[in-house]
């Protein structure tokens, strides 16, 4: 069972937030490229449909949390600093996608206007889920002996 839960934590993890990180990342230079070309038709739906992709992978990114909690009870790590880490920065990641990223991007369609401060907080977004991923494979007192 421990197995099948870290596995679909994984997948969960690469299917769902690996999207939203990328579509995220494209959107403001996306968004900028709209904004320099206004009679493009093709340049302008870009913005559009990363912003969907965020949108719908950031719903299902849900499954990566519930399976790492799983997860990490079933392997009695659930009290571990490194797991309570990861779990605040997460809920972090998540904070500044629904708070700030989503809402951000939405803006930017509704008024035609690139924003610097979206950028910035997408890159903040990927660093968290990157110190996350990091935590995930370098954990103190892992067996595995990666990190050593």
């Amino acid at each position: 069972m421990k197995a099948f839960l870290l596995s679909v934590h994984v997948l969960a993890a690469i299917l769902a937030i690996g999207p939203v990180a990328v579509a995220a990342s494209m959107f403001t230079p996306a968004a900028r490229a709209a904004h320099l070309t206004p009679d493009d038709p093709r340049t302008n739906a870009v913005p559009g449909v990363l912003h969907r992709i965020t949108r719908v992978y950031a719903v299902i990114g849900i499954f990566v949390p519930v399976f790492g909690i799983a997860t990490g009870a079933a392997l009695g790590v659930l009290g571990d600093a490194w797991l309570i880490v990861s779990m605040v920065l997460t809920a972090g990641a998540a904070a500044l996608l629904v708070g700030l990223i989503l809402p951000g991007q939405q803006r930017v369609l509704d008024t035609g206007n690139p924003d610097r401060r979206l950028a910035m907080s997408t890159g903040f977004f990927n660093l968290l889920w990157a110190v996350v991923v990091v935590l995930m494979i370098v954990r103190p007192g892992s067996t595995t002996g990666a990190g050593r």
